[in-house]
């Protein structure tokens, strides 16, 4: 059975899940975060760093699919460490002076199951695209109208230009 909007009914006694209604969503920078992790080249140190500047929109679609858009600064950068983070914003990595922001693009998100939703669509970090990328989320976690996202993304330095 399934709700108007076309989720799925709990079974008897027990809750179904809330999931977004249709409509449009912009991005709270005040409470969202973007962060990287990366293991150095031996995998001994795991540096980590946060996007102070990020923006973003989202629309849910009445069959429960959607679509979005993320933008994040890339000079906003900031590892805790200055001389690291000029390397990262140089032409080595992110290229910002010619490339001020990494985009992610969603062309699809899909819902899977009861709680999993599976998003496709394209990773631009310095001016390179990038479509073979994962990311999922648990649609659970927007109950309080939070959502927790987790992107895995695989670059190799040498295929970014």
């Amino acid at each position: 059975m399934t709700t108007p909007n076309g989720n799925e009914a709990a079974p008897a006694g027990q809750t179904a899940p809330a999931y977004p209604e249709p409509g449009s969503f912009q991005l709270d920078p005040a409470r969202s975060a973007v962060s990287i992790t990366h293991k150095t080249i031996w995998g001994l140190v795991t540096v980590r760093g946060s996007f102070a500047k990020v923006s973003g929109a989202a629309e849910i679609l009445p069959d429960s699919s959607g679509r979005g858009r993320l933008e994040i600064d890339a000079s906003s950068l900031d590892t805790k460490n200055a001389k690291r983070d000029e390397h990262l914003r140089s032409k080595d990595f992110f290229k910002t002076a010619d490339h001020a922001q990494i985009i992610v693009d969603l062309t699809e998100a899909a819902r899977h199951g009861s709680d999993t939703v599976t998003a496709t669509g394209t990773l631009t970090v310095a001016g390179q695209n990038r479509a073979d990328f994962g990311m999922t989320w648990n649609q659970l976690g927007m109950l309080k109208g939070n959502a927790h996202v987790s992107v895995t993304a695989r670059f190799v330095r040498q295929q970014a230009g």
